[in-house]
């Protein structure tokens, strides 16, 4: 073999791996860090969806800190940080990427469990939902860097979750996602009629729908974190739906066959 030869196949060798240093694959992501939680919030916002107005100090979707679904009370940050003492919050970023106003990472205190939560632009929503589908598909890339762990949520999340409004209610996106289904993973969709529209997306890719909805509803974070509770112990679907509707009803007192009406399991 030539010299040429030679330095051709010590160049090849040292990209691939540098590649693959930097891209680390579904399976390696889950043996340093654990399973994976990704949540996307769409913030309220009056101005950008439609929806009935809430109030404005609320209803901002550029402002995270004071908005219904991120730091309000039972907004996701608000709801993981102050009101679970299973969850420890390990870094804020600030405008991680486009469309993101915020990310916060969690992690279980009792399980090598990570979650992220990305609080995207309430004028962005179109681009959140579309985020979800593909990261439900396998397709999207998020790689969360925590001092010298990186941890790769998006398509290599075990459970991914959107919530917020049905903007699907209000647009619609092209069904062009082409999936990677090698791994399956659970999905949660909190928002209004999510099974109604979400369905003819997620039916495509090799999904486990654990809880959705077939009515109006509040996209607040105790039905995501009760569900959850269910997830980490590696219940059935009927069980984790359950203790979604039990959030539900003792949150919103709508009684126990309005939450069983409401909230729902599997295609």
């Amino acid at each position: 073999m030539n010299k040429l030869k030679i330095l051709f196949f010590i160049f090849y060798f040292l990209i691939f791996n540098s590649c693959r240093a930097e891209h680390q694959t579904c399976d390696e992501s889950r043996q340093k860090s654990g399973r994976v939680i990704h949540v996307l919030v769409a913030l309220c916002d009056n101005e950008n969806q439609g929806i009935v107005p809430v109030p404005e100090a609320i209803g901002n979707g550029q402002l995270p800190d004071q908005n219904l679904y991120w730091g309000a009370g039972y907004g996701v940050r608000n709801y993981f940080d102050r009101k679970s003492e299973k969850w420890q919050l390990v870094k804020v970023i600030k405008d991680p990427q486009k469309n993101i106003l915020e990310r916060v990472i969690f992690r279980h205190i009792s399980q090598e469990v990570y979650l992220i939560a990305d609080a995207y632009d309430g004028a962005e929503i179109q681009q959140t939902i579309t985020d979800f589908l593909k990261a439900s598909a396998g397709v999207l890339e998020t790689n969360v860097d925590i001092g010298s762990k990186t941890i790769s949520a998006g398509g290599c999340a075990d459970l991914v979750a959107y919530m917020g409004h049905n903007g699907l209610m209000d647009f619609d996106i092209q069904k062009t996602i082409s999936p990677d289904i090698s791994r399956k993973r659970d999905v949660i969709a909190i928002a209004c009629y999510s099974k109604n529209y979400f369905k003819e997306y997620l039916k495509n890719y090799n999904v486990n729908p654990l809880v959705w909805s077939r009515g109006l509803m509040s996209a607040e974070a105790y039905t995501l974190k009760w569900a959850i509770d269910g997830w980490l112990m590696n219940e059935t679907n009927e069980e984790v739906v359950l203790r979604a509707r039990k959030a539900y009803n003792h949150y919103q007192k709508c009684g126990m066959t309005g939450a069983s009406n409401l909230l729902t399991t599997g295609f």
